[in-house]
């Protein structure tokens, strides 16, 4: 399959049915290896950034190994190509878990909707009001747009199905272990480090896509860049708060903020137009930006590889 055509029908598979919930997932996997090593970190004594390192790297190439392994079999090596590059993708399953919180919050039913967002961020949910509840769902479409669609999308296309999944390996070692706690600041300093690297690039193209879609949707008028910029400065993370900012200023609703985690009360940087709760209209905005601007991504991206083979795919000449 020409690689065009393969970023094509992956991004379409992933917007069309996410990830399916009854079926295994290569993260999955991924998370119960970092939750060995956890473990076995702790049976060693070792929990320092060598060993840290040394978890990242091997799981990373293993997954790429094992990725590059299954795309090769004769008679289903084209099918676990497409496979695994839709996999790696999550941008139809946030935007659809997204969806399902804001009705619960529209209709009014608040345990329902902390439950989902609980399902997408890493805060504590429990007595958030309506429009703490807005702002923890936008936060995380926001930030997501780049970690769970753009940064992949681009390494599959840079890379393949292979270099994806070391990514999408990189990246849920962040995820378990790049907190700073006692636990994991050490032994997940690597894989912190190395997904700021992996995602730096990715998370400046979400901004543009983002810029783009507000421009041609009339929203984030008056919105400078430096604005942005200035704000996303704010985040310890060298990418999150780039996506997170855009949102913020383009959408006009306020991020960041005191936020408890494990219960603990954290004053977050604060993002965007000051005292603008974000409520529904504002989270429908976001959410058809982030929904363009994936197809921007994606549709760029595959007319810059390769335009000319991809027209004769569609059998235009």
């Amino acid at each position: 399959m020409h690689h065009a055509l393969l970023l094509a029908v992956a991004a379409g598979l992933d917007l069309l049915f996410g990830d399916p919930r009854h079926l295994p997932h290569p993260v999955r996997a991924i998370g119960w290896c970092y939750a060995r090593l956890d473990a076995l970190a702790d049976r060693l004594g070792r929990r320092g950034r060598l060993f840290g390192a040394f978890s990242v790297a091997v799981v990373a190439g293993g997954s790429a190994l094992t990725v590059a392994a299954a795309c090769a079999l004769p008679a289903v090596g084209t099918l676990l190509v497409v496979y695994f590059a839709y996999a790696g993708l999550a941008l139809g399953s946030l935007l659809a878990e997204g969806r399902r919180a804001a009705r619960f919050l529209i209709t009014g039913d608040f345990e329902a909707a902390r439950a989902v967002v609980g399902g997408l961020v890493s805060r504590d949910v429990a007595g958030l009001d309506a429009p703490e509840l807005w702002r923890a769902l936008a936060e995380s479409v926001a930030e997501n747009a780049n970690d769970g669609f753009v940064a992949p999308f681009f390494w599959l296309a840079v890379t393949g199905p292979a270099g994806l999944w070391a990514y999408k390996a990189v990246s849920t070692a962040d995820s378990m272990w790049g907190y700073r706690t006692p636990r994991h600041e050490r032994l997940g300093w690597f894989g912190a480090r190395a997904d700021d690297v992996l995602a730096w690039l990715p998370a400046r193209l979400t901004v543009a896509a983002l810029w783009l879609a507000a421009r041609l949707m009339g929203a984030g008028r008056g919105v400078r860049l430096g604005d942005i910029a200035r704000d996303a400065a704010k985040s310890a993370s060298p990418n999150a708060g780039w996506p997170m900012a855009a949102a913020a200023w383009l959408c006009g609703g306020s991020m960041g903020g005191p936020t408890r985690y494990h219960g603990a009360l954290v004053e977050k940087p604060r993002l965007g137009p000051p005292d603008c709760p974000w409520d529904a209209a504002r989270y429908e905005l976001l959410s058809a930006m982030v929904l363009f601007a994936g197809c921007t991504v994606a549709l760029g991206t595959i007319a810059l590889f390769d335009i000319r083979t991809w027209s004769v795919a569609c059998g235009w000449r």
